[in-house]
């Protein structure tokens, strides 16, 4: 916290990276919220987090982090999946870091290995760059067919994206075209909410572009964190939706059952979707 706020006091500019377990971010929050109050622009990274830390039990594992980013002023909170998300916006982070208007930055990761073909990162230029773009805004769709096709949306942040995916192809067996969108910083999504009643506010288009306002279609949001963290995409469009998440303790299990208790694995995905189809 203190080191973050050298480029205003002393002219020097450091870039200040702190990584603990996510569970323990509590534990550094007051010293670390008293720099940020006080101008200073630094890293927190949160690392392993949530029910995917099965195997350690319920005391290493991590629920209302994504609360904490979300609501700490002068901090933006991501969630990023991908190894290439992480990276555009860490770099992103670090190019608007020790400048007036700079802010400071939670990454709450995991240590569970994604298979990265699963991010369908474009080799075209200027879709590679629209990706980008849209990661940089808070998410973007993982789908071949438009946003307005869509029966369901699935939302997913983080770790779960695989169970999302497989989700989303278990209702594509079905004949149901479900959407996904990879959310990479519910915070970047809320505030541009948010600019939409702001008389200030400056709207970049990213909830256009992943809920297109005349093609409402129910979600279901999904988390290794407390499901309210995503609950108010709902109000975008006024969409019905199911929440998913962790709102108990941890246990010590395999993924799969974490997973499983939860209902943040990919049968109970898949059947919040056919509830809200009514099937």
């Amino acid at each position: 916290g203190e080191l973050g706020a050298t480029w205003s006091r002393w002219g020097e500019h450091l870039i200040p990276i702190g990584t603990l377990y996510d569970p323990f971010v509590s534990r550094a929050l007051e010293p670390w919220s008293f720099g940020v109050y006080a101008g200073g622009q630094s890293i927190l990274i949160g690392t392993p987090s949530g029910v995917t830390l099965a195997p350690e039990g319920g005391a290493h594992q991590s629920i209302s982090t994504p609360s904490i980013g979300l609501e700490q002023p002068g901090v933006v909170y991501w969630e990023p999946a991908f190894a290439r998300d992480f990276e555009w916006a860490l770099l992103d982070t670090i190019r608007t870091m020790g400048q007036p208007g700079g802010k400071s930055t939670y990454f709450r990761l995991s240590t569970r290995p994604l298979d990265q073909s699963l991010a369908r990162v474009p080799s075209d230029p200027a879709l590679r760059q629209r990706r980008r773009a849209h990661a940089l805004a808070g998410g973007y769709r993982l789908n071949d067919h438009p946003a307005v096709e869509d029966q369901v949306t699935l939302v997913g942040v983080g770790a779960i994206m695989p169970e999302v995916l497989a989700a989303s192809a278990a209702l594509a067996d079905q004949g149901i075209k479900a959407g996904v969108i990879c959310v990479t910083s519910p915070d970047q999504l809320f505030h541009s909410m948010q600019s939409r009643v702001d008389v200030h506010g400056d709207s970049d288009g990213i909830l256009d572009a992943l809920f297109p306002p005349r093609s409402p279609a129910p979600l279901v949001t999904v988390i290794d964190g407390h499901p309210h963290t995503l609950a108010f995409l709902s109000g975008i469009r006024g969409d019905r939706a199911a929440h998913l998440g962790v709102t108990h303790f941890g246990q010590s299990s395999s993924l799969e059952d974490a997973y499983r208790l939860h209902q943040i694995d990919e049968p109970s995905i898949v059947g919040a979707a056919l509830t809200l189809l009514g099937k």
